[in-house]
């Protein structure tokens, strides 16, 4: 497998008639970064995501993984060459336990889908990564936890732990700790933080104070196009992104 797994787009575009939802965005995600995604709303932030991971197609432009044009392949040959988003537990794994939920995205991965849940305890190998998996994020003592029972920054977990159970190279996350008390997205958030670095996260996140402890690379986007980018403090002192995004504007 190629091991450069730079993400990278060039003159990305997406119109849907009129509108222009995203327009020339040439970004590159450098290997192992922690990458956030910012800007007010309607800047064109989670429309960028979908084009990355293939939910939607752009009207222009191109999406590089590696070195390969990936533009045209459908999801799930993304996620194969190593770009995952998390899933929602609400549509997926609901009644099920954590356990059994990750060990049936490690069976998927595996080529293992014909082994229901309630049978893959008697594969030792899955439940063994399944459960490193919950060690990395800090979920063992809630293995057997149902998951709609769960606090919702506990969900929001064991949604990442979904999504890494595809082995990720990329790992995307949109607002991972929206709805989740302070508190609980400090917690997400030092998590993620502990994640190996040959994992690339791009995030999307609307608490500054999280993005600014997490990220070492700020993208800033305003309607639909990257305003400027760089490293916190860069990001910081711009006085552009004080004004449309930090609230020092005049209306603000």
């Amino acid at each position: 497998m190629n091991q450069d797994i730079t993400l990278r787009t060039e003159g990305l575009t997406k119109r849907w008639g009129q509108f222009v939802a995203n327009s020339d965005v040439s970004l590159t995600f450098e290997p192992g970064a922690r990458h956030a995604l910012i800007g007010p709303n309607g800047a064109g932030k989670t429309t960028f995501i979908n084009l990355l991971t293939g939910g939607f197609m752009p009207s222009s432009g191109k999406v590089y993984l590696g070195g390969e044009d990936i533009t045209g392949l459908p999801q799930h040959r993304r996620v194969q060459r190593g770009m995952t988003r998390t899933f929602q537990l609400n549509t997926l794994f609901a009644g099920m336990t954590v356990l059994e939920s990750v060990a049936l995205a490690i069976c998927e991965r595996r080529g293992l889908q014909s082994v229901w849940y309630k049978t893959v305890a008697k594969h030792a190998e899955v439940i063994e990564e399944a459960m490193a998996l919950l060690a990395t994020l800090k979920l063992t003592d809630q293995a057997n936890s149902i998951t709609r029972s769960m606090a919702y920054g506990k969900q929001r977990l064991v949604e990442i732990a979904l999504a890494l159970a595809t082995r990720p190279r990329i790992l995307l996350l949109d607002e991972p700790a929206a709805g989740i008390p302070q508190a609980e997205s400090k917690e997400l958030f030092e998590v993620l933080a502990q994640l190996p670095r040959d994992v690339t996260v791009l995030f999307i996140e609307h608490d500054m104070g999280l993005v600014f402890r997490f990220a070492d690379r700020i993208t800033v986007m305003v309607g639909g196009k990257v305003l400027t980018e760089g490293t916190p403090a860069e990001i910081a002192a711009d006085p552009r992104v004080r004004e449309v995004y930090l609230g020092e504007a005049e209306h603000g």
